[in-house]
């Protein structure tokens, strides 16, 4: 209760250091938690563009209508859709998503000009997916690619992302399976310039500027140069307008212009000329995407993909806390912490909730939404929760945050149904308590974005 009463009455300078916690935090796990579900968004969005493409080659009606009767584009677009065909029919209709499957995804970095883009390169983004067929869902957790773990094969103790430089995608693979004791069933490796160039392909995406940015990194090789309005950037613009973080809000910021981007890119994917483009994605795919998918396992992915509901989406990444070692940067996890993110997005255990608690509520919200939070909290003292509230200047987007075992996903889906305005809020599971008002069983958070 003396908790309680000092987040609820803490003084300006207080609220500056607990503000100041949150930013160091936000410094440490925004550039995985947030970029990892760009990535995520992006290589679900191709899978559709890929399924499409996959249904189109098949359709000889389609495609001789559009091609013509038995001329040279479409005889060669028809040998493609047999060929696709055949496999799926060798396959035996063996079904990827029959049982709950672990994909891994990484996202590479550049080695430089005229080098290997798959050997000696870093992966800066590390998630693993958890399909599972019988709900429709699918839970992922975003590794922090400073994570200090013990690399497989006699490596030793490095950061994560090291792994995949050492020995490629076998040894990330390995040292992942090992770090949270679970079996990879398959994996997809995308290339930084697979983002550029199928931006490109789209023909650019229709983002509204918010502001000027200017910004150049001669080493990092980023120059971003964007004026104010809206604009169809192209694939390096829109990269520089998501990696752009020099003003007030730093990751707070590029957090909602990634919420942006998405939204064109999406919206991008529906346009009707994105079928011409079918070949060149396709071709993009093959150089900057590597798969131990076979094309029928893809479609299915895709075709999981088309019909997702973000609400039904679990999000953690790897609790820890940042740390410093002889001048090097770590994310040092902790282990009874991980096991439960492990337990809950992967084996899918909910837990053994004590029915007897009283769940205590807390709510985050921006001087904007302030309104919105005292109806929210009004809706959530009628349904019998105590609820705690603290006004802060910087959040992320909206989301739900479950603190514990007695604040399970049937309980957020419960609470969607009672309280309509939950329905749009990211489900993320957070037992650090990184966001958490008055120390509350659950956050929810009530940002302007």
């Amino acid at each position: 209760m003396k908790n309680m009463r000092y987040r609820q009455n803490r003084r300006p300078r207080d609220e500056e250091e607990y503000t100041a916690f949150l930013k160091h935090i936000r410094e440490e796990r925004e550039d995985t938690s947030n970029f990892a579900k760009s990535l995520l968004t992006f290589v679900l969005g191709v899978c559709c563009v890929l399924a499409f493409g996959f249904w189109f080659v098949q359709n000889e009606a389609l495609v001789t209508s559009i091609f013509g009767q038995d001329t040279v584009l479409s005889n060669q677009i028809l040998a493609i859709g047999n060929a696709i065909k055949s496999h799926t029919r060798s396959s035996g209709g063996w079904s990827l998503f029959g049982r709950q499957q672990n994909i891994l995804l990484l996202g590479v970095d550049s080695n430089g000009a005229g080098t290997d883009m798959w050997k000696g390169t870093r992966s800066d983004t590390i998630i693993v997916m958890n399909i599972d067929p019988a709900t429709h869902s699918v839970n992922a957790i975003s590794i922090p690619r400073d994570s200090k773990v013990y690399i497989a094969g006699n490596h030793g103790i490095d950061k994560i992302n090291s792994a995949h430089a050492y020995g490629g995608i076998e040894l990330a693979k390995k040292t992942i399976e090992d770090t949270l004791g679970i079996k990879i069933n398959r994996y997809i490796c995308v290339h930084d310039e697979a983002v550029i160039e199928t931006i490109d392909a789209l023909g650019g995406i229709p983002i509204y500027v918010e502001k000027n940015m200017k910004y150049d990194d001669f080493s990092g090789k980023l120059h971003i140069n964007l004026t104010k309005g809206t604009h169809t950037l192209s694939g390096r613009e829109a990269v520089g307008y998501l990696r752009f973080r020099h003003d007030a809000l730093g990751d707070i910021g590029r957090t909602q212009r990634q919420q942006w981007f998405l939204r064109g890119f999406m919206e991008r994917l529906k346009s009707p000329h994105v079928i011409t483009k079918i070949p060149e994605i396709v071709g993009i795919s093959k150089k900057y995407i590597k798969t131990d998918m076979s094309v029928y396992e893809l479609t299915q992915l895709a075709a999981m993909a088309k019909g997702f509901d973000e609400g039904n989406l679990q999000i953690a990444m790897l609790p820890g806390a940042p740390n410093m070692r002889g001048g090097v940067s770590y994310w040092i996890l902790n282990p009874d912490k991980v096991q439960d993110v492990v337990n809950r997005l992967i084996y899918r255990e909910e837990g053994l909730a004590d029915k007897n608690t009283q769940l205590v509520g807390g709510i985050l919200y921006t001087q904007s939404q302030h309104d919105q939070a005292n109806a929210l909290k009004t809706q959530l003292n009628n349904l019998g929760y105590t609820v705690n509230m603290i006004q802060l200047r910087g959040l992320p987007h909206n989301q739900f945050l479950a603190h514990n075992n007695n604040v399970s996903n049937s309980f957020y889906t419960s609470l969607k149904e009672k309280i309509p305005m939950l329905k749009n809020t990211q489900y993320v599971y957070d037992p650090m308590k990184y966001y958490n008002a008055g120390n509350s069983d659950f956050t929810i958070i009530l940002s302007s974005k």
